[in-house]
């Protein structure tokens, strides 16, 4: 598989309107994919989707997934030879405040875009994005691997595991034959950073939300470690197992990991010292004895073996490198806003230009 895999091919991106699903949108555009966006609406303000001006280039469709008759509609009528699922609730603190939207999204969302695909007549195939939330977290020192219990403490965490079981029964139940048209992998990931991310109680966007203004970053829990990588690390991996769901047989219905090496967990304190050496406000005050908010797990790590066996994936960026593409995404997104689709549209050349020059196989497939 080469190149060519999405040129003109028919991709749906739900949650295309999101950070995630807008940079997803754009790079598909740049392989040659006419892609369907299907989204609910703008997530943020600022909107990375409204930003990379994506609805010149592509079928902006907005349905909630939840509505399964619209959702189904628009699948069998678009006849996607792709479909990425991304929409989802997507907050941890949110998930505290209104459980039943995150699991109606999360849970009954899902079902209803393999229900959807449960009529669809074509050859497709599909990546269920989840998260790294979806395991069972006990905070052990070493990565989580595919085959690891699922499980969550707040409400977005077990919506994810929860998720993951309501794909493996439609796997099972609906799509295990040889003669199904339908290819689905699932896709874990967490901790996604990068220019365009403006959602609500995220360390990143808080950061830069406030040092844009002049003011105080405060710092919930300045010491929980996460394993940080820039967006695009897991969205290469996503185009990767969908091209392998295309070829090889043997990963349909299988789950992957996509997360950095193990040298790329730092603390949240450590990622807010990385990021100062770019922004000229840079304070920050640790909250974390007075804070009462919910509980925020302190430790989690993948194990990212699997994708690197089955088609070569592995991160390319190392936190520094991260870090400062974070950071000039951002200022190019706050102080040039007219060229922010052409700045990503670099970042994504110079991100596959790093894989190939390290001899990393996945990127000969993109």
């Amino acid at each position: 598989m080469t190149k060519s895999t999405f040129k003109d091919k028919k991709v749906i991106v739900t949650g295309h309107t999101g950070f995630k699903g807008s940079w997803l949108s754009l790079w598909l555009l740049s392989l040659g994919a006419k892609v369907v966006g299907v989204s609910n609406g703008i997530p943020t303000n600022p909107s990375n989707f409204e930003a990379l001006n994506l609805t010149k280039d592509i079928l902006d469709i907005r349905i909630d997934i939840r509505d399964s008759v619209a959702l189904k509609n628009v699948i069998l009528q678009e006849k996607p030879d792709f479909l990425f699922h991304l929409a989802a609730q997507p907050l941890v603190r949110l998930s505290y405040s209104d459980p039943l939207l995150t699991y109606s999204s999360n849970v009954m969302g899902t079902a209803n875009v393999l229900e959807a695909l449960r009529e669809y007549d074509k050859p497709c195939n599909v990546v269920m994005i989840t998260s790294d939330k979806a395991y069972d977290n006990v905070e052990w020192i070493w990565g989580y691997r595919e085959n690891d219990a699922l499980g969550g403490a707040d409400p977005y965490s077990a919506s994810k595991g929860a998720a993951e079981l309501v794909i493996k029964s439609y796997i099972k139940s609906f799509f295990s034959g040889k003669d199904s048209n339908i290819k689905i992998g699932i896709a874990r990931a967490g901790n996604v950073i990068g220019g365009g991310d403006w959602a609500l109680d995220r360390i990143v966007p808080d950061v830069v939300t406030a040092w844009s203004k002049g003011e105080v970053v405060q710092l919930r829990n300045p010491n929980a470690t996460r394993p940080w990588q820039h967006v695009l690390e897991p969205l290469s991996g996503y185009l990767n197992l969908a091209i392998a769901l295309a070829s090889d047989e043997k990963v349909h219905g299988e789950a992957f990991n996509f997360g950095p090496p193990a040298e790329n967990n730092h603390s949240v304190i450590e990622l807010v010292r990385e990021m100062s050496q770019y922004w000229e406000q840079v304070e920050f005050q640790d909250i974390s004895t007075v804070y009462r908010g919910p509980y925020e797990s302190g430790l989690l790590k993948l194990n990212c073996d699997k994708a690197l066996f089955y088609f070569g994936w592995k991160a390319t960026w190392d936190f520094t490198t991260t870090i400062k593409m974070t950071s000039q995404g951002y200022k190019s997104f706050i102080e040039d806003k007219g060229n922010v689709s052409d700045f990503f549209l670099r970042q994504i050349r110079e991100y596959c230009d790093n894989a190939m020059s390290k001899s990393i196989p996945w990127v000969t497939s993109l």
